[in-house]
């Protein structure tokens, strides 16, 4: 357990506060239309390529890193385990949202991965997937439907969730490299996250 007080993060490094949320009933889910030129569809047979390419483009701004950070083998068995569902908007032949359904626990389902490109935000399209996500979810015979979200994600994340039925539950510490530090990516990405060098 950490003490109270300040605890130095090493260099290079990140530090996130994870709050992890859940919804132990299904929530009640507004009606709401489909949103213009918008159609939602499941990803079966899905390239690792074609997984890496929507994950960075729905979470690059936000540093999400995880996925684009795992051997082919360890990322093919989360993605193509038959209990995993995958979905995503297609609007003008592009997919522009990531939605991943992880219902490898027993009576659970974790919200893996939840998030829409620039061009879908402020369009109704988070709404409307998040609504189907918790319908389909719940249609399943799970007594927990749970996620975490962290203080490098958007910042509208955590209120979007509550808003959505979830309820926090827990908090945790996560310290990990910072991936525009040891895996060469642009040390452009995400600027509103300071990097603090190796040396």
């Amino acid at each position: 357990m950490l003490s109270d007080g300040y605890h130095d993060v090493p260099k290079g490094k990140l530090a996130m506060v994870i709050t992890q949320l859940e919804m132990r009933t299904r929530a009640d889910t507004r009606p709401v239309l489909t949103p213009d030129g918008v159609t939602l569809r499941r990803m079966e047979n899905i390239t690792l390529d074609q997984y890496r390419d929507i994950y960075r483009r729905v979470g690059e701004e936000w540093l999400w890193f995880s996925r684009l950070t795992m051997q082919d083998a360890d990322l093919s068995a989360i993605i193509h385990d038959p209990k995993v569902q995958l979905f995503t908007l297609v609007r003008d032949g592009q997919t522009q949202a990531l939605l991943e359904l992880d219902f490898r626990t027993d009576n659970e389902c974790e919200l893996a991965f939840f998030g829409l490109t620039k061009d879908l935000i402020g369009t109704g399209s988070g709404r409307y997937l998040m609504n189907f996500a918790i319908n389909t979810v719940w249609d399943h015979p799970v007594e927990r439907f749970h996620l975490h979200t962290c203080t490098i994600d958007s910042p509208m994340a955590l209120n979007f969730y509550a808003r959505s039925g979830f309820t926090a539950v827990g908090r945790k510490i996560e310290v990990a490299n910072d991936p525009r530090n040891t895996s060469g990516w642009d040390k452009t990405i995400a600027p509103q996250i300071p990097i603090i060098k190796l040396s």
